[in-house]
């Protein structure tokens, strides 16, 4: 059965970021909300957290999961950035989008694109996230939290405890969140493709 967690939206109380961070360390898997939804998270060596999480969405092998990064320096450790893509991601970071770039050999293998070796990063200014990240020390594995058949994010933590109550073992709640997931950006060729259009504007992005 999952425990549900209130954390306050604004200002993360430090002992229940601290306790939610030793329990991803011991291999569990939380549900978190961000200001596109909920998301699933867990540590990047939890092999079978990476498991449970597709289970839950019912995800295909090639599918891009997320690396959550706190901020540029650990963005640059998990992903290859030329001088223009990373003009690009900085002009439109943190904020609603998901970037796809080539994985660094710092990734392991698993959780890159089989034959891509793309990955998915993002960094968010949302305060639950950016205190995970600061008491994590590393960049978050993570995914949006859609689940099979429906098209937006879940957005409320007692319906997330309701529906996950035993596929996952944390709930954080910082009251209702946005229900528009990212705008997913695919930059790994050098040349932007619009993958899903989401919360973020994704004009810059689009070629007339």
């Amino acid at each position: 059965m999952a425990r549900q967690v209130d954390v306050h939206p604004v200002d993360p109380q430090p002992r229940v970021v601290s306790r939610v961070v030793q329990r991803l360390r011991d291999g569990e898997v939380i549900a978190y909300p961000t200001s596109s939804g909920y998301a699933l998270g867990c540590t990047i060596d939890n092999v079978d957290g990476r498991e449970r999480m597709i289970r839950i969405r019912h995800l295909r092998d090639d599918h891009h999961f997320t690396l959550l990064c706190r901020d540029f320096a650990q963005l640059g450790q998990v992903v290859d950035v030329s001088n223009a893509v990373f003009r690009a991601v900085k002009a439109a970071t943190p904020g609603p989008y998901t970037f796809i770039l080539r994985a660094t050999p710092e990734v392991p293998r698993r959780l890159s694109h089989p034959k891509k070796h793309t990955v998915g990063v993002r960094i968010s200014d949302d305060p639950l996230a950016q205190a995970l990240l600061a008491e994590l020390g590393e960049p978050l594995l993570t995914t949006t939290l859609i689940l099979s058949g429906e098209d937006t994010p879940m957005t409320e933590g007692w319906i997330v405890k309701d529906e996950l109550d035993h596929l996952v073992d944390i709930v954080l709640d910082t009251g209702e969140c946005g229900a528009e997931p990212t705008t997913v950006v695919d930059l790994s060729t050098g040349t932007a493709e619009v993958l899903r259009h989401g919360a973020g504007d994704a004009s810059p992005f689009e070629i007339d």
